[in-house]
């Protein structure tokens, strides 16, 4: 049989890989089909064949697993930056420990065990570092986001579950201040406007917290201000830290730092 795009098969899950998705063999040809688990049957439509593989996308699931639940997150579908929330956190945590032990099996042929991964209590915002890119809504507005799966389209947030809380409320609170000024976002196909980045990271112990603004420039307008408006609300911020990146890239930091506030370079981003 020979595998065609945009063709519709009924396939069964057989393993998951190394970032999540399903794996299904038809014919022996191996099919990578996005939110899928072990054990489930599906029906998928093949959106792209290469010569050794191809990948799927579910139409709908006729056997679920056990291990399925309800995704949580309004914006998941789109969001590059979770993959297995559909899946219970305990299943997903024997899917972590497979793929190691399969990458252990196939490099030091069988010679280790991998233990149980060790899981949390409260898998929810335990992300210490955020990285914010900075896009334009429907309305013309600047907010904050994360990259679509793939693509450097930045889909807007409200209360992402991994990340710390108090990273996106100084995020949303910078937000609000370069609206308040007009300050430009860059746009990174036009290679021009100047707020491309929030990058916060938080101490988990200390609760202290780094911020850093990446901008396509040299100077942030009403710079003084934001730098003592952020230390007012936040007094657990440390350290703010200007970071310069005018190169037409998609790599989010420059070589540029300039500290606001505090000893941010020294002490926090190294």
């Amino acid at each position: 049989m020979s595998i065609q795009k945009n063709q519709e098969y009924i396939v069964d899950i057989i393993d998951n890989g190394f970032e999540g998705e399903g794996i299904a063999k038809i014919d022996n040809f191996t099919i990578f089909i996005p939110e899928t688990i072990k054990g489930e049957k599906v029906r998928v439509l093949i959106v792209k064949v290469l010569s050794s593989h191809g990948f799927g996308k579910v139409i709908e699931i006729l056997e679920k697993s056990q291990a399925r639940q309800d995704v949580d997150c309004n914006t998941y579908k789109r969001c590059g930056g979770c993959n297995l929330r559909h899946v219970k956190y305990e299943e997903t945590l024997k899917m972590k420990q497979n793929a190691v032990q399969s990458l252990v099996n196939k490099t030091l042929k069988n010679k280790l065990q991998i233990k149980e991964t060790v899981g949390m209590e409260n898998p929810l915002h335990y992300r210490n570092k955020a990285q914010y890119p900075i896009g334009i809504n429907k309305k013309g507005e600047p907010v904050i986001g994360v990259f679509a799966n793939r693509t450097h389209e930045v889909i807007p947030i409200d209360n992402c579950l991994i990340q710390n809380k108090k990273s996106e409320e100084i995020a949303k609170f910078i937000i609000e201040f370069i609206k308040e000024k007009n300050i430009s976002i860059y746009d990174e196909k036009k290679g021009k406007g100047l707020v491309r980045h929030i990058v916060t990271k938080v101490g988990i112990k200390t609760g202290e917290i780094m911020c850093v603004i990446v901008i396509n420039g040299h100077k942030i307008p009403n710079e003084n201000e934001l730098v003592e408006n952020l230390k007012t609300r936040y007094p657990e911020i440390k350290a703010i830290v200007k970071n310069i990146n005018m190169k037409n890239t998609n790599v989010i930091l420059g070589q540029e730092n300039i500290n606001l506030y505090g000893n941010g370079y020294r002490r926090y981003f190294r």
